[in-house]
């Protein structure tokens, strides 16, 4: 083996390669067991349950006598427990199944507020306090509502309890992939309230929740300073990003980063919320606090921020992401973003188990992961196998050389960061929202980089009007709005391209998940066997998404 050889050998397994990730064993069981619950192949949660704990106290007792027996008895304990559940967050009664459409005045306390587009409604999802007579089960279930409100009435606030009355319709036991029934059966729903209005207000919101609403309003009059008037479609933008206002985007935005495959950009999610996270970090190392100091500063005010935004999971996710991957750089462990992940996705599941299903965790975590275990190791890869000076010694290279040098490894890994995460986007895209977007890699290489300077803007601007510095925020306010404009003129250009977008779905439904749920076998399969030629290389996940696209794939 050569010199050179060798030495990519060692980079690539120091830096990128070799990560391990033991909870991978503990969430993969769970979130089978969880699909199981889900299409309804388990039993009563009762039994599993019941199961659950036989085969656990069976793995403890393995364990000293039964070395081999241990680590299956503890799949399955895991598996049944997912299965239960799912069972136990749904809670659905057969009963409810027949259950017709009817009246009903109930008691809510809110859970969560989406800003409506029309001003008179006011819509979210909370949980039953008081149920009718009829329906005295549905006390503790949680429910999406959307209801009139009084002509100057404010919006409800996290955590207030209100009195509703509306027509109570009850969800489909399975609705279609695509529809807002889903999204709610995914969250735990079975019922929503609609076709009504708000009665009254029973008990104030919680201060907390109050400070976060008045919060919110005041992010929402930051951002909008010196822009709102004269640019009102950026400022919306701008919104969107910062705060996930995406109520105030109009059809037309929506339409144009869908087709792009862009619409990520404008949302509350991992990428905003590191970039923030970021910045925080970069402000208070400036305080010169000790390493521990900045990580419980920059969690406690990274999680205010998230909730001051609405507490969207998208957030809540991408919030807990930050704080595992930072918390390992702070107590000097070994850097291993993958473990960090892992242990997050872990940690959501325990806290809202039916998150697995919506678009949005299965499009961030496989999205990560994908960047992690093939684009990050890829990258590395491409530096080693045509590096810029391979015959000319370092302490030989001028400034030019180093300039090269550097653009090609940071370029190098940006390309292959994008090829990675299309992999996911590619199959999810047309899973979740009908589109092949073959132009979303291209657009996202110039996009996600643009998007990270108008995060910065943006949160420099929030900094500054907190501090009362008004003009500051107006002048970070009009930097982000020229990064939006261009990013809104690249996205236009984009989708003017032949085959940047084509509708698509996938027939039959599963074949979708089915792709996914291969692609993320090949990727950690690939990455366990340190992508080495003689296990398949790199091709493998390439592979997968190629066949899931050819056979599985109808264009509309």
């Amino acid at each position: 083996m050569s010199q050179g050889r060798w030495r990519h050998n060692k980079a690539v397994t120091s830096r990128y390669l070799g990560h391990r990730a033991p909870l991978l064993w503990l969430v993969l069981p769970v979130m089978a067991g969880l699909a199981a619950g889900k299409i309804g192949v388990v039993a009563p949660v009762s039994w599993q349950l019941a199961g659950a704990l036989a085969a656990g106290i069976f793995a403890v007792v393995a364990s000293w006598r039964f070395p081999v027996a241990w680590r299956p008895a503890i799949v399955l304990t895991l598996f049944l427990a997912g299965g239960g559940a799912y069972l136990l967050q749904r809670a659905r009664l057969p009963a409810w199944d027949a259950l017709p459409a009817r009246e009903a005045r109930l008691t809510l306390r809110v859970d969560r507020v989406f800003t409506p587009r029309e001003g008179k409604k006011a819509s979210g999802l909370a949980t039953i306090v008081r149920a009718p007579d009829f329906l005295p089960e549905l006390r503790g279930q949680r429910i999406y509502f959307s209801l009139d409100r009084r002509p100057g009435e404010a919006l409800p606030v996290r955590s207030a309890v209100i009195a509703a009355v509306g027509v109570l319709v009850t969800l489909p036991r399975n609705p279609p992939t695509e529809s807002f029934d889903s999204f709610l059966a995914d969250a735990g729903m079975n019922f929503r309230l609609t076709r009504g209005r708000i009665l009254a207000e029973i008990e104030p919101a919680h201060a907390y929740y109050r400070f976060c609403a008045s919060g919110a309003a005041r992010f929402k009059e930051i951002l909008g300073r010196g822009i709102e008037e004269k640019r009102p479609t950026l400022t919306a933008l701008l919104r969107a990003m910062m705060l996930g206002e995406t109520h105030e985007l109009s059809e037309e935005q929506r339409t144009l980063f869908m087709q792009s495959g862009t619409m990520h950009l404008f949302a509350i999610s991992g990428l905003n919320i590191g970039v923030i996270a970021g910045a925080m970090q970069a402000l208070l190392a400036l305080l010169r606090l000790p390493g521990w100091a900045r990580f419980v500063a920059g969690a406690l005010l990274l999680g205010v921020f998230v909730d001051i935004t609405g507490a969207s999971p998208s957030a809540v996710r991408a919030f807990v992401m930050a704080v595992f991957m930072h918390a390992a750089f702070v107590w000097r462990q070994p850097a291993n973003p993958l473990a960090a992940l892992i242990a997050s996705a872990a940690l959501v599941l325990a806290l809202a188990p039916l998150q697995l299903f919506s678009a949005s965790f299965i499009m961030s975590y496989g999205i990560v992961s994908a960047l992690l275990v093939l684009g990050l190791p890829l990258g590395e890869a491409w530096q080693t196998r045509w590096p810029a000076w391979r015959d000319l010694p370092p302490a030989t290279w001028r400034r030019w050389h180093h300039m090269v040098d550097t653009s090609w490894r940071w370029g190098s890994t940006t390309v292959a960061i994008g090829v990675a995460t299309t992999l996911v986007a590619l199959i999810t895209g047309v899973q979740f929202f009908r589109l092949m977007t073959p132009g979303a890699l291209a657009a996202n290489l110039v996009l996600i980089p643009t998007a990270m300077g108008a995060t910065l803007a943006g949160f420099a601007s929030l900094v500054c009007g907190l501090l009362g510095f008004g003009a500051g925020a107006t002048l970070c306010n009009h930097a982000a709005a020229m990064v939006l404009l261009l990013i809104e003129w690249l996205v236009h250009t984009s989708v003017q391209l032949p085959g940047a977008y084509l509708p698509a779905h996938f027939a039959p439904a599963w074949a979708g998940m089915a792709g996914l749920s291969l692609l993320m076998a090949a990727l950690f399969g690939g990455y366990a066997a340190h992508w080495r030629r003689e296990r398949g290389g790199w091709w493998p996940p390439f592979a997968v998404v190629a066949l899931a696209l050819i056979f599985g794939m109808k264009f509309d």
